[in-house]
C-alpha cells in the first residue's frame, strides 16, 4: 500500500494566497481555499483581526444550516519578503485606491481584485507601474452576502452552493495557464469560476442591476419589507432601462442574457420572485443587499456618481424609471448622516 505523503510535503504542494481584506466575502473566499488545503494567509485589521487570531475563522452558512471553522494565518500588513502564488484583494471600491501600492509590493504572479469597480483600467495601471515583479491582474466578482456577528464572533453568509466567481482580464481571454493554475487552487471544492471576456463590461453591467436595489433599501431606511410591490417592478423597469441605455453605447452584456432577467419572459419572472423573497423574508434582504448598503453607504456613493458618468453619455436616453426609483430615496448627504450616525452608535 502506498504511503500517505507527511502532512508537512502534503502543505508545501499546496499553493501560498494571500486574502487582502476579512469583510463577507473575502472571509469566505478564505474559508474555500482553506478547504481545498492551501496555505492561507487573511490579512486583517483591529479587533476583528485580534478575534479572527484568538478563535480562528467562524462562518454561519445560512442557507447551507452549518457552521466551519478555519484557522488562516492571520495578518495585520503587509510582509513585503513574503511570496505568495496569487493575492485576492476584496475590499470596498473606495478603500481599494489605497492598497494599490501595497499590492504592487507583493511578490505574487497574480493579482484578484474583487469586487465593485468602475475604474479598473486605472487601477491595474497603478499596480503594474509599481510592481516589484512580473504580474497579471484579474478581476473578479463573487456572489457572496452576508454580515459580521461580532457578539458570536463569527460571519453569516448567504450563498448559493458552495461559491463561485465572475472573473477575467480587464479585456480579452484569460491564458489558458493561469486559468488552470486558478482552478487547481481551489481543488475538488466545488468552487466554480465562469470566465469573462471583458470585465470593464461585466462591472459596468452589474450596477445597472445593484444600483436600483440600493436606491430601494435606501428609500425603505434599510428594510425591504417596506418596500410596495410596485416599487419592486419599479426597480426592475430601472434596471431594464440601463441595460438598454448600456446596449445602445455599445457595451457588452455581460453575463451574456443577464439583461433577460428584467424583461418579460422566464428569467424576468425569476428575478421579480427574488425581489418579493427579499422584501418577504427580513433577513434574506438584510443579508442579500440592505446590510450592505448601511454598512457600505461611500462605496455605493462613489459607485452611483460614477455611473451617473455612464449615464451622461447619452443625455438624450430615457431614463425615467431610474429617474423615478432614485428621487424616492434621501439625498446622499442624509444618507450619509444617517449611517454615520447608527456605525457610531454600534
Amino acid at each position: 500500500m502506498k504511503r500517505a505523503a507527511p502532512e508537512s510535503i502534503r502543505r508545501a504542494m499546496k499553493m501560498k494566497v494571500l486574502v487582502y481584506g476579512s469583510g463577507v466575502i473575502g472571509c469566505c473566499l478564505a474559508h474555500v481555499l482553506c478547504t481545498a488545503e492551501n496555505d492561507v494567509t487573511l490579512l486583517a485589521r483591529g479587533p476583528w483581526k485580534e478575534q479572527l487570531q484568538r478563535n480562528g475563522l467562524r462562518i454561519r452558512h445560512h442557507l447551507q444550516r452549518k457552521t466551519t471553522l478555519d484557522h488562516p494565518r492571520v495578518i495585520g500588513g503587509i510582509e513585503e519578503e513574503k511570496a505568495y502564488d496569487a493575492v485576492f484583494a476584496v475590499m470596498p471600491y473606495n478603500k481599494m485606491p489605497a492598497i494599490l501600492e501595497p499590492l504592487a509590493a507583493i511578490h505574487a504572479p497574480i493579482i484578484v481584485l474583487v469586487g465593485n469597480n468602475m475604474r479598473p483600467a486605472d487601477m491595474q495601471q497603478a499596480i503594474l507601474d509599481h510592481s516589484v515583479c512580473e504580474k497579471q491582474v484579474l478581476f473578479g466578482f463573487q456572489a457572496t452576502a452576508g454580515k459580521r456577528d461580532h457578539e458570536k464572533g463569527m460571519l453569516i453568509c448567504e450563498r448559493a452552493g458552495v461559491g463561485a466567481m465572475d472573473i477575467g482580464c480587464l479585456h480579452g481571454e484569460v491564458d489558458a495557464p493561469t486559468r488552470s493554475k486558478m482552478t487547481d487552487m481551489f481543488g475538488r471544492t466545488g468552487y466554480k469560476f465562469h470566465w469573462q471576456p471583458d470585465m470593464e463590461a461585466y462591472l459596468i453591467c452589474h450596477l445597472a442591476a445593484v444600483l436600483p436595489i440600493c436606491y430601494l433599501a435606501y428609500t425603505c431606511n434599510g428594510d425591504l419589507t417596506g418596500s410596495t410591490g410596485k416599487q419592486r417592478r419599479l426597480m426592475r423597469m430601472a434596471s431594464r432601462e440601463a441595460y438598454t441605455m448600456l446596449k445602445a453605447q455599445g457595451i457588452p452584456i455581460l453575463p451574456e442574457g443577464d439583461d433577460q432577467y428584467y424583461a418579460p419572459g422566464i428569467k424576468g419572472t425569476v428575478m421579480q420572485l427574488l425581489y418579493f423573497g427579499m422584501a418577504k423574508w427580513k433577513t434574506a434582504g438584510d443579508l442579500i443587499a440592505c446590510e450592505h448598503c448601511r454598512n457600505a453607504f461611500e462605496e455605493m456613493e462613489m459607485l452611483d456618481e460614477e455611473f451617473e458618468k455612464v449615464l451622461a453619455r447619452r443625455p438624450e436616453f430615457p431614463m425615467s424609471s431610474w429617474r423615478e426609483l432614485k428621487a424616492q430615496m434621501p439625498g446622499w448627504d442624509a444618507i450619509r448622516k444617517q449611517y454615520t450616525k447608527e456605525g457610531e452608535a454600534q
